[in-house]
């Protein structure tokens, strides 16, 4: 079936290529660089007609070790479906690509920073994923695209947690990565989608939205792990936890993403001064709210409201089929995302018919992720490779 798949899409990559050389009397200019600090980030308006994935602008990054880096604004589409300036990176090893085909690319949906644009992927540091994933994939050979997501670094606030958004800004991280041509990256080499915790839910947000979304991209793996797939039953977990802050902060995210449902028409006058106030927070911010509740700071729970339950439901994972075998995986004693989503998650893929490799960890939310780094790479490297999938459905 996959092999199928591939000479579809290749098909179809033929196709379009042979359309757009015979439409275009000309090629495309190269994208302008774009200015320096963080004027970078203020996208021009209007933004310059396009596709999603295209590159608005660029620079290029301090050198690093055997790897070139580029900052870069590009097109993707936010939750409710206008068009959006996005910014992120993309690394390449400094050494020639030596494997099979194209050099492939991992576009890294990142763990939570915040919702500040301060917090942004591009800006926050120090990075606590890098030396984990990010230099590894680096080492094997691999690129790697890194997306800030909607409204981080960017105008506008934060999406978090908003599956509909995060999966297009992953997807469209690797279109950028090869329409950027100081990166020297070829498009039609295989891709994976690979985070952890509100990077797991954006990249099994780009498993499910690509095959529709992106169908060009030759998909090869996701790894998604720590994953808020039903953020309903999360956000009940939050409520009273040590992890109480990470659910303002999914407040705040659906809030932003869809401004019709109104959460300060919810608060009380504790909210509202948080609301205010913590626009900008980044992640060190949210212990500072452990084992709060929803009714500290609100009148009444907006999520029990019908359209923050509608809006609630259009970003649970599982309604859609990933065409790419996935790795799932979570933490046993998992505080701050619940084991049983994640395991109900794994039921629907399975029971429609996904590749899944499931993966439990005995720890909790952090060393999990720190625990996992060594079956996340080998699963990429083996999806690269061409080898045969372990599913343990």
């Amino acid at each position: 079936m996959r092999s199928f798949r591939k000479t579809w899409r290749a098909f179809v990559v033929v196709v379009i290529a042979a359309l757009t050389v015979s439409a275009a009397p000309a090629l495309a200019a190269d994208p302008p660089q774009g200015p320096p600090g963080d004027a970078f980030y203020t996208p021009p308006s209007p933004l310059p007609a396009g596709e999603n994935g295209d590159v608005i602008w660029w620079r290029q990054l301090p050198g690093q070790s055997g790897v070139r880096g580029y900052l870069v604004l590009y097109r993707s589409t936010s939750a409710t479906g206008t068009p959006i300036a996005v910014s992120g990176r993309v690394l390449v090893p400094s050494k020639a690509w030596t494997g099979d085909g194209e050099r492939p690319i991992v576009s890294v949906a990142s763990g939570t920073r915040g919702i500040g644009d301060s917090c942004a992927p591009s800006k926050f540091q120090p990075d606590y994923e890098k030396p984990l994933f990010i230099d590894a994939m680096l080492q094997r050979g691999w690129a790697v695209a890194i997306t800030d997501y909607e409204g981080l670094g960017t105008p506008g606030l934060h999406t978090y947690v908003v599956g509909q958004s995060e999966g297009r800004t992953v997807i469209d991280a690797v279109r950028a990565a090869t329409r950027l041509p100081a990166a020297g990256l070829e498009a039609g080499g295989p891709v994976a989608f690979s985070g952890y915790s509100q990077g797991g839910g954006g990249a099994a947000w780009a498993g499910e939205l690509a095959p529709e979304y992106a169908p060009e991209l030759d998909v090869a793996a996701i790894t998604a792990g720590g994953t808020p797939a039903d953020l309903t039953a999360v956000s009940q977990y939050l409520d009273g936890s040590i992890g109480f802050g990470f659910l303002l902060l999914s407040a705040l995210g659906l809030d932003a993403a869809y401004p019709e449902l109104d959460l300060p028409a919810y608060l009380n006058d504790k909210g509202r001064e948080l609301y205010e106030t913590q626009q900008g927070a980044c992640v060190d911010a949210v212990f500072g709210y452990a084992f709060g509740h929803i009714a500290d700071y609100t009148t009444s729970n907006p999520l029990a409201e019908p359209d923050w339950q509608a809006r609630l439901d259009e970003n649970e994972l599982g309604d859609r089929t990933p065409e790419a075998p996935i790795y799932l995986f979570h933490g046993i004693v998992d505080e701050i995302i619940p084991l049983a989503q994640a395991q109900e998650l794994r039921s629907k893929y399975c029971a429609a018919g996904v590749d899944v490799t499931w993966g439990i960890f005995v720890g909790e939310h952090v060393t999990t992720l720190v625990f996992s780094a060594g079956s996340v790479l080998g699963f990429l490297g083996e999806r690269f490779a061409g080898k045969p999938v372990k599913n343990n459905c």
